[in-house]
């Protein structure tokens, strides 16, 4: 090698020197921004300096407190990077956050340049852009060790400015931009000067460094080929002079030499018989494997893999086909160990398809028994078993053991003299003492065995005699709990017939007993009250009539029932609910001390049993009580709740009268007490039982009425006060009964609503009236038509697509179609309400508000709901001329309706009188019986033949 040269570099030398030379880079780099981020700091102090003026103290401090940051960040990254292990520096993430450094630090200084500078001020403008000169001309010596690192800072710092001293051109400004971009050219040339410069010298240093490191490699290599070739001479002559010693007694040792070779001959050919006895005993295989020509010879292969000699040739066309595809990876892994030298010998356990068709296991071991001068394997030595049998052994004895440790059940298996041989975890859990703690100990001598010690005499007999042993015990855990325990012994009988281990299974019956013991109390006793359930109040009962008969005493049934209690779950939710459940039982039990059984029978209805009330007046006074304990307010979630009850009353006085009957009448009771508004009490009497009874058939009736189409739908008109026509009408319906006649809406209409029949009854009505609305407009007429809603329609959530259906049948124009709902019943579900009034109010159709001043809604209620008229409940109009409150109530209602921009509709107008006052005060519409009753269709298709004169006259 010629002396200066260096000599030629592979491609991985270069690769690394390209490493070298990038973490170099980043190191000078590094090493060289201290002084840069020390200029750009003074840079922008002189800045701040110059350009601080009372017009721009915020932005030249946001600007100044975001540089100064800039430099800290800058000086804690030369920081970390310093401290950071060589093998952390090579990163190239220092580089890219080098990069992004400078490139912020560039914009920082453009900005001021842009957007602190005065345009019209020559002076400080000069100084900013020579400042940021200096700036970028520090950055292209500093940072020339690497052109994207000086490019990230100058184009960042120059190229904003040049471009808007070009684009605001006013005065001389495109001039300093011509000098900004020679600047930055010059720059950009002297950077990369500097850069070749620096380049080239790095590259001589790593070259002249690997030089040096092959002369030292070359010269240490000579030492010790010297001493090798010394070492080598030396053993020479040995050798000779062993040589010639040796030459002198090798005739005389080749003739016994001969004749031991022909004993040994004989005891080879001995010793390879008793080999392939051995292996054919051991069902061991032998394989010698040729690495180079892929060759492989094998013994016991037909017995192994159920093939041929012939038919395995080659490991990699003949046995690879046949192993698992899963085992592939691990034994190409073991193999590869062994070849590099890496372990000792090769062993791995694999699978292989048996020529019938199933996977036996099998083991493999051998070892490389020749290589080459490189090292390289040629030749390996190795044997081969069959293993499946003992695999299908370690998985049974997997599954048992985890089967032994997932059992729900304690198990322990003891020697003949009760020592713990094991144990699995859930005997831990149950006894309480650790593994460590039980292995080795006799069982019956722990605390926690001390009832089995009690029976350790029957148990030893049963275990001899029968072989097992169980029963339950009480014993105790390592804490001293005493807790119920199913124990069963079974003894395993060795070969000799004795017991050689006996294997214990340890059930804590616990859960079991409190399983049963809550089964039992609530068999009888209700889970969220705590008081007698149905199935007790039964019995209870007949326990009751079964003494009455002994001793002639009466007994007396009350049946309470919670006023509005499905109200107020739906309101407060069901956890608030069952709180108020609770508490209410409370009061009922502890209201009626003397009360022989207090149940609760199903959510809000409780039944409370006297066995032998003294007389009426003793009820009366109990009931009275018990009402007004009820009553009393509570407050529950933050609410002040008021419940009241409603108490059916039913006697026995006779013991073989029918207690069913005794319920059913406390229950008929208290549906009258319900009936008649709640909070009170009612005794059953035979009057209420056929009012009951005649109430049941008028249900059964108005269903059949439903069916049958005997409901009719009558039109009360509304008349317009300003236009003096009959424009709208409101329908109602009415029941033409085949044997009765006219039915008063009064009793059927409260009827329909309790058994919720007045969601059909409320569809047949709607579908009717838009129906004969459709009609009248095919005759020219113009009415629109108001339907009654009620809450339960409201509840089913069916009310917006039952209206858009039968609009969509019918063809009416939504705006003919009024739907009216009760003041009262706004409070019901009051965002429900708002949210299906809007989407009814989206359809078109007018919505109104009946009876409005005898509720309570608030008037933020009324705000929120999209009505266009509000009805005044005619008890107003009927007082108008006999005082000042209704007439003032009304002109109230009529003043805020028009305030809200609502149309106003009186009804129950029966005088000339009201309808005047009605008239003078600004209402819109009326209806009443001084205009017409509800009529049938053909009636009022007639009232709209009258002018108005007749109706305003």
């Amino acid at each position: 090698m010629a002396i200066g040269t260096s000599p030629p570099m592979s491609p991985n030398v270069r690769r690394q020197y390209a490493t070298e030379l990038s973490i170099e880079r980043t190191r000078l780099l590094y090493q060289g921004s201290l002084l840069p981020t020390l200029l750009m700091l003074l840079t922008g102090l002189l800045c701040a300096w110059l350009l601080w003026a009372p017009a721009r103290y915020v932005q030249v401090s946001v600007w100044l407190v975001w540089l100064v940051a800039l430099v800290v960040l800058r000086v804690f990254q030369v920081a970390a990077f310093e401290a950071a292990p060589a093998a952390r520096q090579a990163s190239p993430s220092w580089r890219r956050m080098f990069l992004g450094g400078s490139a912020f630090s560039g914009l920082t200084l453009a900005s001021a340049a842009i957007a602190l500078a005065p345009v019209d001020n020559f002076v400080q403008q000069a100084w900013v852009f020579g400042l940021l000169g200096a700036a970028a001309l520090s950055a292209s010596v500093a940072y020339a060790v690497s052109l994207p690192a000086f490019l990230s800072f100058a184009l960042p710092c120059l190229v904003p400015p040049i471009v808007f001293l070009f684009v605001y051109d006013a005065g001389q400004q495109s001039g300093w931009g011509w000098l900004g971009l020679i600047l930055l050219g010059a720059l950009m040339v002297v950077a990369w000067q500097v850069n070749r410069l620096i380049e080239h010298g790095l590259l001589r240093r790593f070259q002249n460094q690997s030089l040096i490191e092959h002369l030292q490699s070359a010269q240490r290599q000579g030492q010790h080929l010297n001493h090798q070739l010394t070492a080598q001479v030396r053993q020479r002559r040995q050798a000779e002079d062993e040589l010639r010693q040796a030459h002198a007694g090798l005739e005389q040792r080749v003739a016994q030499r001969s004749h031991e070779l022909d004993l040994a001959n004989q005891a080879l050919s001995k010793s390879e018989q008793r080999l392939a006895q051995a292996l054919e005993a051991s069902e061991l295989g032998l394989w010698d494997w040729n690495l180079e020509t892929d060759e492989v010879h094998h013994t016991q292969l037909h017995a192994l893999f159920g093939l041929d000699a012939e038919q395995v040739r080659s490991v990699r066309a003949d046995l690879k086909p046949r192993l698992h595809p899963d085992d592939l990876p691990m034994l190409r892994r073991a193999l590869v160990e062994h070849l590099k030298g890496r372990t000792e010998d090769y062993q791995v356990e694999y699978r292989v398809r048996h020529v019938q068709g199933h996977w036996c296991w099998i083991e493999d071991r051998g070892r490389a028994v020749e290589r080459d001068a490189t090292g390289r394997v040629l030749r390996m030595l190795g044997t081969r078993r069959d293993v499946s049998a003992r695999k299908e052994q370690e998985e049974q004895q997997r599954l048992a053991a985890t089967v032994f440790e997932a059992a729900s059940e304690g198990i322990a298996i003891l020697d003949a003299d009760f020592q713990l041989l094991a144990v699995n975890q859930t005997f831990c859990d149950v006894t309480g003492y650790g593994r460590a703690e039980l292995i080795g100990r006799n069982a019956l001598e722990l605390s926690c065995s001390r009832d089995a010690r009690r029976h350790s005499q029957a148990i030893d007999q049963a275990l001899e005699q029968q072989g097992r042993w169980q029963g339950e015990l009480v014993e105790a855990r390592k804490n001293g709990e005493l807790y119920p325990q199913w124990l069963q012994l079974n003894s395993v009988r060795d070969a000799r017939g004795g017991v050689a281990s006996i294997v214990g299974f340890y059930t804590d019956l616990s859960a079991r007993r409190e399983s049963e013991e809550r089964l039992r109390y609530l068999a009888h006793y209700d889970d969220l009250t705590g008081l007698a359930n149905r199935a007790l109040f039964r019995l209870r009962l007949h326990e009751g009539a079964q003494r009455m008969r002994f001793n002639g005493r009466s007994l007396a049934l009350l049946h309470v029932d919670l006023d509005r209690f499905k109200l107020l779950n739906e309101s407060l939710g069901h956890e608030v609910a069952d709180q108020l459940l609770k508490k209410m039982a409370q009061r009922i039990a502890n209201a009626v001390p003397e009360a022989d059984t207090v149940a609760r029978l199903s959510g809000d209805e409780f039944a409370i049993l006297f066995d032998g009330y003294t007389n009426l007046s003793s009820l009366v006074r109990v009931t009275t009580r018990l009402l007004d304990k009820l009553r009393v307010p509570q407050r529950l979630g933050g609410h002040e709740v008021v419940i009241s009850a409603s108490v059916g009353i039913s006697l026995l006085a006779d013991g073989n009268f029918d207690l069913n009957a005794l319920v059913s009448q406390a229950d008929m009771a208290k549906q009258h007490a319900k009936h008649l508004g709640g909070d009170n009490f009612q005794f059953y009497t035979e009057s209420l039982r056929a009012s009951t009874l005649e109430r049941l058939q008028l249900e059964t009736q108005l269903r059949k009425a439903i069916d049958e189409r005997q409901l009719l739908v009558y039109y009360q008109p509304k008349l317009c006060l300003r236009s003096g026509r009959l424009h709208a009408a409101e329908a109602l319906v009415r029941w033409q009964h085949p044997q009765l006649g006219m039915v008063p809406p009064s009793e059927f209409i409260g009827l329909a609503e309790e058994t919720g029949l007045i969601a059909p009854m409320g569809e047949l009505v709607l579908r009717q009236a838009c129906w004969q609305a459709c009609e009248w407009r095919r005759e020219g007429l113009e009415i629109r038509v108001s339907v009654n809603l009620s809450v339960y329609q409201l509840r089913q959530g069916k009310l917006v697509s039952l209206v858009r259906q039968v609009l969509e049948e019918s063809g009416l124009a939504p705006h003919l179609l009024e739907l009216e709902l009760t003041e009262s019943q706004l409070l019901d579900s009051v965002d429900h309400i708002i949210a299906t009034f809007e989407q009814l109010h989206q359809l078109g159709v007018k919505l109104a508000i009946d009876d409005f001043g005898t509720g309570y809604s608030s008037l933020s209620y009324l705000k929120r709901f999209p009505v266009d008229y509000v009805k005044i409940d005619q008890a107003f109009i009927r007082g108008l001329l006999e005082g000042s409150q209704d007439a003032a109530i009304t002109r109230a209602i009529i003043a805020m309706a028009k305030s809200l921009q609502l149309q106003v509709v009186a009804e129950g107008v029966e005088t000339a009188e009201q309808l005047q006052f009605l008239r003078e005060h600004g209402c819109d519409e009326v209806q009443g019986y001084l205009i017409s009753r509800p009529v049938d269709p053909a009636t009022f298709r007639a009232l709209l033949e009258r002018p108005a004169e007749y109706w305003l006259n």
